[in-house]
């Protein structure tokens, strides 16, 4: 790197590979995210942990159950934080906030020598990743640029399965090992994550759309112009800039407090009909059933399959694995089957896998048991091709610009409350009813179909101030009758505006140096339309 280049912020990157670095940040994170939440399943069947906590028979089922789904309740009140704080720091302090607690948790919960030491560090723990499960996918959305914003943010979920698979394979490798290293080393191990936040997060751009939001118009137009690798003064940038000031300014005029939410405003972006379609695939996610498995899943390969521990925790890393490839399969097809098509798909997939697993547990033969394995990994697989990732993406989209931190916030704080729940039960509801409890999952996600056919709308291939002028049209509830509304493709209205407001803007700044993506806006979506 030259010397020019050093004294230009970002170490000179620009485009692509600014874009990167800030993709790698977040992913990272949820890799991060994706590591917690596979570390305690290797963990809670480690007889040195249970001996030297004192959670060992089944009379401490219940105390165990609750070390490990208090985490949850830590991550929901980091939402809580991130929802009432986060919008006043930004995505970027949001997120080395979020780290910085995390730091101390992970210190807390490798060191711990006692219930009381893991109880608390795994709440600590909780708040930092939920503050930054929070702000990291907003962050990401809000600085991508339309035809790459799907794929960057179902990537980053495909990352958080690595972290999944990662902690798996040394859990199962670890398994080998007598004493306290086997669990303490696995949970020391997120430091690495941790690291490479400190290390890139704070030299990168800030949200543009929450500078326009703090009237940070300079920064935001130099954010802008280095995210795209143009001139401030191209036209593009100028239209893309007057745009997002123009979605900013009507939530000002519109602006409805959080007591008001439930009124109808015929002239609003309907922010309370957003918000809870963005909660709602967080909830889906949940009531979906797959932290009953992903938590529990060597748990419930010993008690209902009957394999060993070792064998439990190499079935779980070998179906981490394919969950990670499957989870990868989504990122190009995110743009191309849209977030609805996503959604449906995977939520068919794991309807069929609890039906037929309810099934084959009910018979209770040692050869019924052992073919539910197979059912298990295609709900894994399911579940990674759509509801692991659009959940994450979809409160990020849906919601307006002022709205967007507090949807995200409210989403995830749905996504962690739920969670808790799930978790907490799990473990009194297999002791209770058997195979019985997965007719409750199979039911669910048979619920969830129509509801995500009627009443989602498409956010793929559209720019996040498409939606607002959507919801500036007063749409009906019931989104199949619309066809633009459930196209996967952007529609032509939004591209023709688009393309109006360049040409204008570039009539207004006299420039004949448009460029080619500049000057054919439709091309940046047609490559991204299926």
């Amino acid at each position: 790197m030259d010397r020019d280049s050093r004294k230009k912020p970002y170490f000179g990157l620009v485009g692509g590979w600014l874009t990167f670095w800030l993709t790698f940040a977040c992913a990272t994170d949820m890799t991060l995210f994706g590591y917690d939440q596979g570390v305690f399943g290797g963990v809670v069947i480690n007889q040195n942990f249970l001996e030297l906590h004192d959670l060992v028979g089944p009379s401490r089922t219940k105390i165990l159950a609750t070390v490990a789904a208090i985490y949850d309740i830590g991550c929901f009140f980091g939402a809580v934080i991130a929802f009432t704080v986060g919008e006043r720091l930004g995505r970027k302090k949001g997120v080395l906030l979020g780290t910085s607690i995390m730091t101390i948790g992970a210190v807390l919960q490798a060191s711990s020598y006692s219930l009381a030491q893991m109880f608390f560090a795994r709440v600590v723990l909780g708040i930092g990743n939920g503050i930054n499960t929070s702000i990291a996918p907003v962050w990401q959305t809000e600085a991508a640029q339309a035809k790459w914003r799907g794929k960057l943010v179902i990537l980053e979920m495909a990352m958080n399965i690595v972290g999944f698979c990662l902690v798996n394979w040394i859990n199962y490798a670890l398994s080998f090992s007598p004493g306290a290293f086997s669990w303490r080393f696995p949970l020391a191990f997120q430091f690495i994550f941790i690291i490479i936040l400190f290390v890139t997060v704070p030299w990168l751009p800030e949200s543009p759309r929450w500078l326009v939001v703090r009237d940070r118009h300079d920064e935001a137009r130099g954010v802008l112009a280095a995210l795209e690798g143009k001139p401030e003064d191209d036209p593009y940038i100028a239209a893309q800039f007057k745009e997002i000031q123009y979605s900013v300014q009507y939530e000002r005029e519109h602006v409805i407090k959080w007591s008001q939410l439930h009124k109808s405003d015929p002239e609003g972006t309907k922010p309370l009909r957003r918000l809870l379609l963005g909660a709602g695939t967080q909830l889906m996610q949940q009531f979906g059933g797959i932290n009953i498995v992903s938590y529990y899943f060597p748990t419930v390969l010993i008690a209902y399959v009957g394999v060993s521990p070792s064998m439990a925790r190499l079935i779980s890393a070998i179906n981490a694995t394919t969950y990670l490839i499957a989870s990868i399969f989504a990122v190009p097809l995110v743009e191309k089957v849209g977030r609805r098509g996503l959604m449906l798909l995977s939520t068919s997939g794991q309807f069929l896998s609890f039906f037929v697993i309810t099934i084959l547990l009910s018979i209770g033969s040692p050869v019924t048991s052992k073919a539910a394995i197979a059912f298990f990994f295609l709900y894994f697989i399911s579940f990674g091709v759509g509801m692991l990732g659009v959940p994450w993406l979809y409160p990020t989209e849906i919601n307006s610009l002022p709205m967007r931190q507090k949807g995200a916030a409210v989403a995830t704080m749905t996504n962690w409350l739920t969670n808790f729940v799930i978790v907490e039960i799990r473990p009194i509801g297999v002791q209770n009813l058997g195979w019985k409890f997965w007719i409750i999952y199979t039911v669910f996600n048979a619920v969830f179909l129509p509801v995500i056919y009627f009443l989602y709308p498409e956010t793929s291939n559209r720019s996040l101030e498409d939606l607002d002028e959507y919801y500036r049209g007063n749409p009906a509830l019931i989104v199949t009758r619309d066809k633009d509304a459930i196209s996967s493709a952007r529609p032509v209205k939004f591209i023709e505006r688009e393309t109006e407001m360049v040409q204008r803007q570039r009539k207004v700044t006299g420039s004949t140096t448009m460029g080619k993506e500049g000057a054919t806006v439709v091309g940046r979506y047609e490559d991204a339309s299926p």
